[in-house]
């Protein structure tokens, strides 16, 4: 089986590059969205069916946030939960045939100011983050097989980031967040599948600013997209190494992209 995440910046825009995409890479079975910035009911859904990917569930809002679960197999058991007291559709959970179960989460960016004193939306970033720390436990008991997925709007580790020391105090590589990641990891005992196939100090991005004249030549990225897994699934994540585990660069070079790219892993069976 194999699972994609994409951070798409507006499904409804870029819905030709999902297709691409989908078309391009191939033998993708399910497909996760963050950041779709619209209603249930404004969701690209016969594009997608179309596609051949007929099994759909959504949760969007006007506007803003909003993620998605989109796949050529069976969903059941659909469940959307809020975190940190606030409902703004930043998560979605769906069970795959063979009792897979994926959650797709889209994590406050955080704002600029990283002081929760100061910052209304730091604070309510690193409150969703220790909701994580509590919730993950129990979605990975009793040897439950599961995928979590997402932009996590994190970039843990010293080589997540294009500058460790000139990021330290920007918001998405503080210590502050990455202390609550890791303790959400470990609440779970989930496995980071990027970081175990491809060990630092290799640097590994998955989204680059907009400001960037040229992305590519400055190459200032940032890891905020994450594959972690439940210890149960953790040898059918990590069997296929790099060939298994892709962060599809590409995507940024093409015309009206997201700021994102899409990161795909195959399960061994």
């Amino acid at each position: 089986m194999k699972i994609a995440t994409w951070n798409i910046n507006s499904v409804r825009l870029r819905i030709d590059l999902v297709k691409r995409f989908l078309t391009t890479i191939g033998d993708i079975d399910v497909l996760c969205l963050q950041e779709i910035k619209c209603r249930d009911d404004q969701f690209p859904a016969k594009a997608l069916k179309a596609a051949g990917y007929i099994h759909q569930a959504v949760s969007g809002q006007k506007g803003y946030h909003g993620v998605a679960i989109v796949s050529r197999l069976p969903l059941r058991d659909v469940e959307r939960r809020a975190f940190a007291g606030k409902d703004e559709a930043r998560h979605i959970a769906a069970t795959l045939p063979g009792g897979l179960r994926v959650h797709n989460f889209y994590v406050p960016a955080g704002g600029d100011e990283p002081d929760p004193k100061v910052n209304e939306k730091f604070a309510h970033k690193l409150a969703f983050m220790r909701d994580m720390s509590a919730w993950a436990k129990s979605a990975c008991d009793a040897g439950a097989r599961t995928v979590l997925v997402g932009d996590l709007n994190i970039a843990p580790r010293e080589h997540d980031v294009w500058s460790h020391r000139q990021l330290l105090d920007v918001v998405s590589h503080t210590t502050a967040e990455v202390a609550l990641m890791d303790k959400a990891i470990a609440a779970g005992k989930w496995t980071d599948v990027a970081r175990q196939v491809i060990p630092e100090p290799e640097k590994v991005y998955t989204w680059w600013s907009y400001r960037a004249h040229d992305w590519r030549a400055s190459n200032r990225g940032r890891r905020l997209d994450h594959v972690w897994v439940s210890p149960s699934l953790k040898n059918a994540a990590l069997s296929g190494g790099r060939a298994h585990f892709v962060v599809h660069t590409e995507c940024r070079g093409w015309d009206r992209p997201s700021d994102h790219v899409p990161v795909t892993l195959k399960l061994a069976s």
